[in-house]
């Protein structure tokens, strides 16, 4: 299946890194987040993706054009002056489309501008770029496969710093636990979408908004409810709690080492 990634924001809540690179090239160890989601999805065969370029877009193209393979090799070796490096690249079998879909376009547009890369995909995937998890993907579209549904997406529970807080008619407080503890979830992206999705989609829609609800009106729209790892990188403190991981040797979005 093709993979269409939007990775055109501003990223304006992670302003400590995106105001000098796009937020998808923020990196996580010493790759760039998108460059794990990318991983992510070639671990179970899809290594086709279009790029929805928009802020900061050549210095993605730049990093896959221009991508070196020794990047985050365990071994680099000097002998006698001559140094040796890793030459086989782990991205050779990636296909990768960059498409500028403009700056200030929402999701649902970027989507449209792409429209015709994915005629003749009955079924493609797509997602923003900053976000991980540990999902089996193999799992997860197989239960789509078997639903009468045109869309899909991750339900995932909310960060677990957020609190539920259950209030009644006169303001007093019945109930406050954690959100994860709570039957509450989010849209955890990891979307995938039938091809009939652009009957649902006009100029100017937000895809999760007014196309998501046309979807929801018809009980076209699944969410495949997921209590492992998901995370975000949303914020400086997001991206913090993923290096702080990272340190620790504990990468679980990293199926295809695990």
């Amino acid at each position: 299946m093709k993979v269409v990634l939007f990775c055109g924001g501003l990223g304006t809540r992670l302003r400590e890194h995106s105001g000098t690179i796009p937020k998808p090239l923020v990196p996580i160890g010493d790759r760039p987040i998108m460059w794990h989601m990318m991983k992510y999805y070639a671990h179970y065969g899809h290594t086709d993706f279009i790029l929805c370029l928009g802020y900061k877009g050549d210095m993605i193209k730049d990093y896959f054009l221009n991508y070196r393979p020794y990047t985050g090799a365990e071994i680099v070796h000097k002998n006698k002056g001559e140094i040796v490096i890793p030459t086989s690249s782990d991205v050779d079998d990636w296909n990768i489309t960059f498409v500028n879909t403009g700056l200030h376009s929402n999701i649902g547009q970027r989507l449209l501008r792409v429209k015709h890369l994915l005629e003749g995909e009955g079924t493609f995937l797509c997602n923003y770029s900053d976000q991980l998890t540990d999902v089996n993907l193999d799992t997860y579209l197989g239960k789509f496969a078997k639903r009468d549904a045109i869309a899909a997406m991750l339900g995932v529970r909310p960060a677990q710093s957020f609190h539920s807080v259950v209030i009644n008619d006169d303001g007093v407080v019945d109930c406050i636990e954690p959100s994860s503890k709570t039957d509450f979830w989010i849209n955890g992206g990891f979307i995938v979408l039938r091809n009939e999705i652009f009957n649902y989609i006009e100029e100017g829609d937000e895809l999760v908004e007014e196309p998501f609800q046309r979807l929801i009106a018809e009980k076209k729209l699944w969410s495949y409810k997921y209590d492992g790892f998901w995370a975000a990188m949303d914020t400086f403190k997001d991206k913090i709690a993923f290096d702080r991981m990272d340190g620790k040797g504990n990468r679980p979005w990293q199926v295809w080492d695990n």
